[in-house]
């Protein structure tokens, strides 16, 4: 049987050789490894917790090597940066940690390697975290540098988000939502309306009237059915303020332009069944296409799902209500995708944001007299959020209006969130980990002149 070490050795392999998604590799690697909950546990943790502070312990590796982590070769890397996370920020006894990742390192790298990796290994070893910090944080080249290297976010992604946060008069919320993004999210659970009904042992979540708190360990029988869906909060509520923003007439034509994986095209076809509306979805990539058939398998309503250029897809027009999913950088899920934050870069915003500006002027040419879009994205970047959705109106001018989303998701939610008005005066909403416990997703609601 595969150990829990190797197993998450394994998953960083295959995050950083192949591009791999961690959130979508773990659980198949422990299932595969017929690891115990308690194995699994750890395998989970050492894993994501990893990935997670990355570029911290790169910091530390460089340092006690005395070693650009570019000249390290990546298997030992790996190993070295699974060792880091043992020794500095896990229970395991160092000499344990130590052990088992020469072990490891001999296993995957050859027994060449394993006197430079134990080398490594008992030199962090021989220093506490703090003071590993210390060091680290005082050989940073800027004040945001030292933040980056101590919460392990990129530079220009604090930065971002600061400016996110300033929008709304909470630029001091900055060291809130940097520890936030580094705690392992609570798993929620989305009952589908009109298809099931909350477990009575299970707690509503505090805000989306759908939402439930999943007990821990593996859902797998709670949301076999198709109709109780492992879902964030944050994208329920962003499918409802869709599907709730005006009353619906019987009769609707719906559009999920962007609808891969399918969660929240799961929730608009619920929505869609209880109100006599039609869906219609939309994913280009196939693989995610399937995700997305494979989601609306526990929802009795004929959706068809199409594979097209999303900004050629809405041009059938005479829709009523059109999500706009937007694909995005992601960096409001860090969270839960902890390898995105050192695979993104900033050189990836204007291509998305110049998509995401054509998805929405497709989105909005498409609808009906009097329809809506909701413009979506897991990420609270400006130039992904308030800049794409700000051109639009100016593109559009007066025959778009922009909907108070704030009040949508207050009559929404079933208690209020805290939503502070941003300063431009806009009706955009943005959700965040530190302040609503759910992913940084943003939502906008623009709405056709009739």
């Amino acid at each position: 049987m595969t150990g829990p070490r190797r197993v998450a050795y394994d998953v960083l392999r295959a995050v950083h050789a192949d591009d791999a998604y961690a959130n979508l590799l773990l659980p198949t690697a422990i299932d595969r490894a017929g690891l115990p909950p308690k194995d699994a546990a750890l395998a989970t943790e050492l894993a994501y917790g990893t990935l997670r502070r990355e570029g911290t312990y790169d910091a530390v590796i460089a340092a006690a090597s005395n070693r650009d982590i570019a000249a390290i070769d990546p298997e030992v890397l790996d190993a070295l940066r699974l060792g880091a996370h043992q020794i500095l920020s896990t229970r395991v006894a160092s000499h344990a940690a130590v052990h088992e990742t020469v072990d490891l390192v001999r296993r995957v790298a050859g027994p060449a390697a394993t006197g430079f990796a134990n080398a490594v290994l008992r030199r962090i070893a021989r220093d506490t975290p703090g003071e590993w910090m210390s060091r680290i944080e005082a050989a940073a080249r800027s004040d945001d540098e030292r933040i980056g290297l101590a919460t392990a976010h990129p530079v220009w992604i604090l930065r971002a988000f600061r400016r996110a946060l300033a929008a709304e008069g909470r630029a001091d919320e900055l060291d809130d939502l940097l520890r936030a993004d580094n705690l392992a999210p609570q798993v929620t659970l989305a009952v589908l309306p009109g298809l099931a009904e909350r477990p009575h042992d299970l707690a509503p979540t505090p805000y989306s009237p759908l939402g439930a708190r999943s007990p821990g360990g593996d859902p797998g029988e709670l949301v076999r059915s198709g109709r109780i869906r492992v879902q964030d909060e944050g994208s329920q509520l962003a499918a409802l303020a869709l599907t709730r923003a005006v009353p619906v007439s019987a009769g609707e034509r719906w559009l999920d332009l962007c609808a891969g994986p399918g969660g929240k095209t799961a929730v608009l076809a619920a929505e869609a069944l209880a109100h006599g509306a039609t869906l219609e979805a939309n994913e280009p990539v196939p693989a995610r296409a399937g995700l997305v058939r494979q989601a609306l398998a526990g929802v009795p309503l004929e959706v068809a799902v199409s594979e097209e250029d999303g900004r050629v897809r809405a041009g059938r027009g005479g829709y009523d209500r059109i999500l706009v999913d937007a694909p995005c950088t992601g960096l409001g899920a860090l969270r839960r995708r902890p390898e995105a934050r050192w695979r993104k870069h900033p050189g990836d915003v204007p291509e998305l944001s110049a998509l995401q500006g054509e998805l929405l002027s497709a989105a909005l040419a498409a609808l009906k007299p009097g329809g809506v879009v909701a413009y979506v994205t897991c990420s609270p970047h400006l130039a992904e959020t308030a800049a794409v959705v700000a051109d639009a109106r100016r593109e559009w001018g007066e025959r778009v209006d922009e909907l108070d989303t704030r009040a949508v998701l207050q009559r929404v939610s079933r208690t209020p969130l805290d939503l502070p008005e941003p300063a431009d005066g806009s009706g955009r909403a943005q959700l965040w980990p530190h302040r609503h416990g759910t992913d940084a997703m943003f939502v906008a609601l623009l709405r056709r002149r009739d």
